[in-house]
């Protein structure tokens, strides 16, 4: 059992998200930062799709009732016992029962993930135990911690991992979290309505993230962007971002009346009627999670191709974790 002392800004309850209900509205939700929250499953010999708490900007104070190995990862922050010993970061940590650990605000980065050896035991709502506020579906009462709450832990761990603190990830595989970053975009759905300017626009110029910035979605300022003249067709309304109706993949990319871009992420509506004009391939969306107000991002399109090829090399930074894990 883990007590809530103090809840952090928005500490959540996410797993790598709920599959197979995009169709009928109901979107993945699951950790904004993939790699971030599988890297630190890993560590203490989790299954990859045990829960785990997701931490934006500020952290909790979490009481441990009973002994257990944890695992901090994602963005920087200086995590501690109450005694002022620090824990450090992307390394399995034995807990012992009775400590209290206190999470600060984050220095590098947005998110932080902590895994607990066995997860988090939250009841599974369609198939997973990602919380969507939005909704109040899954997680602890489908809502964001609050003090005085019990976090029970569970039993999702691999068969044959072993109880092991100690394990660090090295500086290689861990990921950084620059306040300038470079984020790749498959091109379309609709990419063709904008001008040729517009396009040169999209992949040249630097977009600052605004404050506007959730699990939602994150909305950047920048150059605008013209579309093309068009006779509207019937139900797409008359601005000429608007199509009659699309859905909408994760990582998308919309730019209503071109005035701002907004990226869709884990909990954003799933369909609606504005161009989407390109998508952040699965392996930046970790980078985009981790952005915050004012970072600044330049977009870059990239193949099919090359999106594949990069989830690949993200697959295979995670396996040489879990080997770690298991030496």
């Amino acid at each position: 059992m883990i007590e809530v002392v103090a809840p952090g800004l928005h500490s959540s309850v996410q797993d790598r998200g709920r599959s197979g209900y995009y169709a009928v509205g109901v979107p993945p939700s699951g950790a904004m930062d993939l790699f971030a929250h599988d890297a630190a499953n890993a560590l203490v010999g989790n299954a990859p799709d045990a829960a785990g708490l997701e931490i934006t900007f500020l952290g909790p104070t979490l009481t441990f009732q009973v002994a257990t190995v944890i695992a901090v990862t994602g963005a920087t922050v200086d995590v501690a016992f109450s005694n002022g010993r620090r824990i450090p970061l992307w390394t399995s940590q034995l807990v012992r029962a009775g400590q209290t650990v206190r999470f600060a605000a984050m220095s590098s980065g947005a998110r932080a993930y902590l895994a607990v050896r066995g997860g988090i035991d939250t009841p599974v709502v369609m198939g997973s135990r990602s919380t969507y506020s939005l909704s109040g579906l899954g997680g602890l009462d489908g809502r964001t911690l609050r003090a005085g709450d019990l976090l029970q832990i569970g039993t999702d761990v691999l068969p044959g991992s072993r109880h092991r603190p100690g394990v660090q990830v090295p500086d290689e595989l861990r990921p950084t979290y620059p306040a300038e970053q470079e984020i790749r975009v498959v091109p379309g759905l609709c990419d063709y309505r904008l001008t040729g300017e517009a396009t040169e626009v999209l992949y040249s110029t630097p977009y600052a993230v605004t404050v506007e910035a959730n699990r939602t979605g994150y909305r950047f300022q920048g150059e605008p962007l013209e579309f093309l003249d068009r006779t509207a067709p019937f139900g797409a309304g008359h601005d000429p971002s608007n199509v009659v109706n699309l859905g909408y993949p994760v990582g998308s990319i919309q730019a209503p009346s071109g005035t701002e871009l907004i990226c869709l992420l884990r909990d954003a509506v799933t369909g609606g009627g504005y161009a989407t004009i390109g998508t952040v391939i699965s392996a930046d969306l970790d980078l985009i999670a981790q952005s915050k107000a004012p970072d600044q991002v330049l977009f870059r399109p990239v193949s099919v191709e090359t999106a594949l090829a990069e989830r690949a090399v993200r697959a295979r930074r995670l396996a040489a974790i879990r080997q770690l894990a298991l030496i």
